[in-house]
């Protein structure tokens, strides 16, 4: 689905990506694991089309859009939930569900019906504004947001981030729901837990490189997560 070569990218004249390669096959979920600023956020940034690829192609279904603005990507399949999640603060969840419907260009009624059904904690929240919500629950609607534009591909960063165990295993369930429905899944996660009972396999970035990839249960071994991710197993 996802075939990533050589990507290059980065902020002004600072380099952070430099040749990085990944393929992500239809239905499954590929973690990433790195140190801080190896490039994680960066790539999924230049692969969602929020910075530009300066080299490298990006290809999603045989088709490059490397050089496609976001939205055009977003509408050819990919979604994307950013760290620390973004919503509207200012507008009701209602409004922020519907402002991602309405640049999908499809019928409110059935994408927003869709999703509540998905998500029902935010059934009792829609009047609320996004930012009187708990971290929880922003991230919920963060992640039903990006979910109004049925994408094909999901880029996660960093979903856990601040968020209480419960709301996390909420959030492994209702992603292997997604999956078993067809999703595919670019993970970046710093929580272990999370990312091996996600992942199908697991890609080590170093110096905005793929320098490595491991089966979910080499997370087991903390002298490796201890060299090449800097946290403990």
């Amino acid at each position: 689905m996802l075939d990533v070569g050589g990507l290059v990218s980065g902020y002004g004249r600072i380099g952070v990506l430099h040749g990085a390669d990944l393929t992500v096959g239809e239905g499954s979920c590929v973690g990433i694991l790195g140190h801080n600023g190896m490039g994680k956020t960066t790539l999924l940034r230049t692969i969602m089309g929020l910075l530009p690829a300066r080299a490298g192609r990006i290809t999603l279904d045989g088709t490059e859009i490397q050089r496609l603005p976001t939205h055009a990507r977003a509408r050819l399949g990919l979604g994307y939930v950013p760290q620390g999640r973004l919503i509207f603060p200012a507008l009701s969840v209602l409004d922020n569900l519907r402002f991602a419907i309405l640049a999908k260009g499809t019928a409110e009624a059935a994408i927003l019906e869709e999703i509540l059904d998905g998500f029902p904690e935010l059934k009792r929240l829609l009047e609320r504004p996004g930012g009187a919500l708990s971290g929880g629950e922003q991230q919920l609607l963060s992640l039903a947001r990006a979910l109004c534009g049925r994408p094909r591909l999901l880029l996660l960063d960093e979903p856990t981030e601040g968020i209480q165990p419960s709301i996390v295993e909420a959030m492994v369930e209702r992603i292997h729901g997604l999956r078993r429905r067809g999703l595919s899944v670019l993970l970046v996660e710093q929580n272990l837990d999370f990312i091996q009972a996600l992942s199908d396999r697991i890609l080590l970035i170093q110096r905005g490189r793929i320098t490595r990839e491991m089966p979910p249960a080499a997370l087991a071994d903390p002298a490796l997560v201890q060299e090449f991710v800097g946290t403990h197993a």
